[in-house]
Parts: C-alpha cells; sequence; structure tokens
C-alpha cells in the first residue's frame, strides 16, 4: 500500500467525541481535571494525554451562524518540519505517512513545539526532568495500520465523517464530494491539507472556512525548510531554553502545592 491519507468531513461531524474517547481508550491515555471555561471544547488543548480532540467553534458564514467540530490532532505533514527541528532525531516520517517519535531519543528541548506549524507536540509537564520528560502526540495508530486496521478514532466514529485509507484515494473522495455536491461546502475553498506546508497526511473538507474553524493559513512550501534554517544557526538554544522552562515551571507548582497545604492547615 502506498502513502495512507484520514480524509476528515467536517459537514458529517456530529461533535460526538467518540473519536477522542477511542484514542484515549487504545492509546492508554488517561483523563485530566478541567474547568468550565465557557466553551464545549474540553479539554481545551492538545495535552500529553490527550492527542485527539474536537474544538467547539460557533461560525458565522454568509449571515447564517453555523457550528463547527475541529477534528485537531497530529497532521503527519509530508515535509514535517519537527522532524527536521529535531536536534537528536528522535522525530521521523515513515514512508507510509506517520510522523512518529522516538521516547528513548527524545531529550524533553520541545523544539519540535516550536517548529511544528499546527501547534501539536505537546509535553509531559507533569513528569518533571528527573522523572524523564518527553514529547507526546497522535501516532496515526502505527499498531493498528501496520496489522491492516484502520485506527480507533476512524473506527469509532458513528457519522462516517473519518475514511482513512491511501491519501490519492481519500484526495479523490474528497474532490468527488466537493464536486458533486459544491453546496453542501464552503465555497471553493478545495481540500486543506493537499497542499498545505506541502501537503499532509491528514485531509480536511469543511462547511465553513478553515481559518474560521482554527486551522492555520499555510503557503504550499514546507514548513521544514524555515526550521532547517533556524537549526544550522541555533542547534543548541532550545535545549538551554527548555531547560530553563522547566526549571521556572517546577517552582510555580511547588509555590502553588505550598500555598494548598497552608491554606488548607487554616
Amino acid at each position: 500500500m502506498g502513502m495512507f491519507g484520514l480524509l476528515i468531513d467536517e459537514t458529517m461531524c456530529t461533535g460526538c467525541r467518540g473519536c477522542q474517547i477511542a484514542c484515549k481508550q487504545w492509546n492508554g491515555r488517561g483523563a485530566m481535571k478541567t474547568k468550565n471555561t465557557g466553551s464545549y471544547t474540553n479539554p481545551p488543548s492538545l495535552n500529553a494525554n490527550t492527542w485527539l480532540m474536537i474544538d467547539f467553534k460557533e461560525v458565522e458564514v454568509d449571515g447564517e451562524l453555523k457550528w463547527s467540530f475541529l477534528n485537531r490532532r497530529c497532521m503527519h505533514c509530508e515535509h514535517p518540519a519537527c522532524v527536521s527541528a529535531c536536534p537528536v532525531g528522535a522525530l521521523k516520517k515513515h514512508d507510509d505517512g506517520p510522523v512518529l517519535w522516538n521516547e528513548d531519543r527524545c531529550i524533553g528541548c520541545r523544539y519540535c513545539m516550536v517548529a511544528c506549524p499546527f501547534d501539536v507536540p505537546t509535553f509531559t509537564w507533569d513528569a518533571g526532568l528527573a522523572e524523564g520528560t518527553k514529547i507526546r502526540k497522535c501516532n496515526l495508530c502505527i499498531d493498528r495500520i501496520s496489522n491492516g486496521l484502520e485506527p480507533a478514532c476512524v473506527k469509532a466514529c458513528p457519522s462516517g465523517a473519518l475514511h482513512f485509507g491511501e491519501r490519492n484515494e481519500m484526495i479523490a473522495i474528497a474532490q468527488e464530494r466537493l464536486a458533486t455536491h459544491p453546496q453542501k461546502y464552503y465555497k471553493d475553498q478545495g481540500i486543506y491539507g493537499l497542499n498545505q506546508a506541502g501537503g499532509t497526511t491528514v485531509l480536511y473538507i469543511s462547511h465553513v472556512p478553515f481559518e474560521e474553524m482554527g486551522l492555520p493559513k499555510l503557503g504550499d512550501e514546507a514548513a521544514g525548510h524555515v526550521s532547517e534554517t533556524i537549526m544550522k544557526s541555533t542547534p543548541f538554544v532550545a535545549v538551554g531554553w527548555a531547560s530553563i522552562l522547566a526549571g521556572v515551571w517546577w517552582v510555580m507548582r511547588r509555590r502553588n502545592e505550598m500555598m494548598s497545604k497552608s491554606g488548607s492547615r487554616e
């Protein structure tokens, strides 16, 4: 089989979060404590235990209010900036599509977080440096697709909004839908991920503008080209900065714990 592709038809998504839960279950990711922020989006962003999330937004299109349920996750770029930015080769683009990370190689520098144009890689903040902080993100269910199974999120989707197969096949399906039912989709914006940032494994078609959904407006140039240029001139800056940030975070967390204990005594 050639390079994989994952097509997400946002017009068919109901915001049920079945994919979000299936991802957590299959990958053994735990829940996290959150607060009500006035939005249906929960958790508020991707994190070390949430590799896929549904981002709820109300979008006005031609004077009409519409719901947008963005399936936010790693895009598995064809020319990933995270791979070119990693100073130790902990991230790798596989020929069949997935961008994977090697936990044993990762040094927790977080330079991939800075390089990613989709703001995807997340950090295990709670682990602390002594326990070995690492990067986490969607791996496109490599253990499933390597054995002929579709990703857990696709398997769980009850509305058929997610489709998985060869990338060229996914593009053909998207093009057919856009041509057959143009009234369902937003004007002539086409397929997101077809060329953005050099092309991505994850593709979208939608009834609302991609930028309004939360997808960044990007050109066709691979984002990795920019990060490669930066890495040549500043190869170790990220490591030092990462250590500083981790230290500041630990101090703040420790201070909050002490304040909490003090308050409970009172």
